[in-house]
């Protein structure tokens, strides 16, 4: 009876042993504890949107304030009337139209009369002016003409009576084109003159012509021009005088 009733206690002890180091085991997860944790996150989840959701419409807002104010500006502004600004026009400048007619144009050359105001550009002066068609060549009264050499190329000197018949002429310079010879009276013989290069306008045109150089104190205008300026360009009406006007300040009869 003792030796059972020790192979018993040696049994039970054994059996205590086992239990006391056996490791706990985790119980296992039931639907409930599944459910629990699905709506914890859930809920979470649900949290964290709402938040961002709220800051969204915030922002919405925001900007919505900012576009009224926008549209607020911008409606002002173009019901706002504009300010009316008078500009006055600048004044005209008076022009100072030199006295003449108007053009005279036949075909491709303009007319002109028997005397004409011609200004020549070389002298800066303006001359009474015979239109001859019975004259060759063109010629201006000149005095103290005298030839000169500059750089070995013939020029010369010469004065024109621009101040007046009563006044000092000007002296001028000019290169020497070429000579003429001019017929006189059997008892003095040619007339030999240098010729210059001239720019001439009457009225609105502008033409070039040669020029000799004589003394013309006798005769009635101080200016001639011929038929080789007229050719191709001009045609003479002997009945008219002074078609572009007649210049104020021009150089008139030289005959005292």
């Amino acid at each position: 009876m003792l030796k059972q009733v020790i192979a018993l206690s040696i049994v039970a002890a054994l059996i205590s042993g086992c239990t006391t180091t056996q490791k706990p085991t985790t119980p296992p997860l039931t639907n409930a504890d599944l459910n629990s944790g699905l709506q914890m996150s859930q809920t979470v989840i649900i949290d964290a949107m709402s938040s961002q959701n709220a800051q969204q419409l915030s922002d919405i807002g925001a900007l919505s304030d900012e576009i009224r104010k926008l549209k607020t500006q911008v409606s002002a502004a173009i019901n706002e009337k504009p300010k009316t600004v008078i500009v006055q026009p600048p004044m005209p400048k008076t022009i100072a139209v030199p006295e003449q007619c108007a053009e005279a144009i036949i075909g491709e050359k303009f007319l002109l009369g028997e005397v004409e105001s011609v200004y020549i550009d070389e002298v800066k002066a303006k001359f009474a002016t015979r239109i001859d068609t019975g004259a060759e060549s063109s010629s201006l009264d000149a005095r103290n003409i005298v030839l000169f050499e500059r750089e070995g190329i013939q020029w010369v000197r010469f004065d024109v009576m621009t101040n007046g018949i009563d006044q000092p002429g000007n002296t001028f310079e000019s290169k020497v084109e070429r000579f003429v010879r001019i017929k006189q009276d059997a008892d003095t013989g040619d007339d030999r003159r240098p010729v210059i290069h001239a720019h001439l306008k009457i009225g609105k045109y502008a033409a070039e012509t040669d020029l000799n150089l004589t003394d013309r104190s006798h005769l009635e205008y101080p200016l001639l021009l011929g038929r080789k300026f007229m050719k191709d360009i001009a045609i003479v009406d002997v009945g008219q005088s002074y078609i572009y006007g007649k210049a104020k300040n021009q150089i008139t009869t030289l005959v005292k």
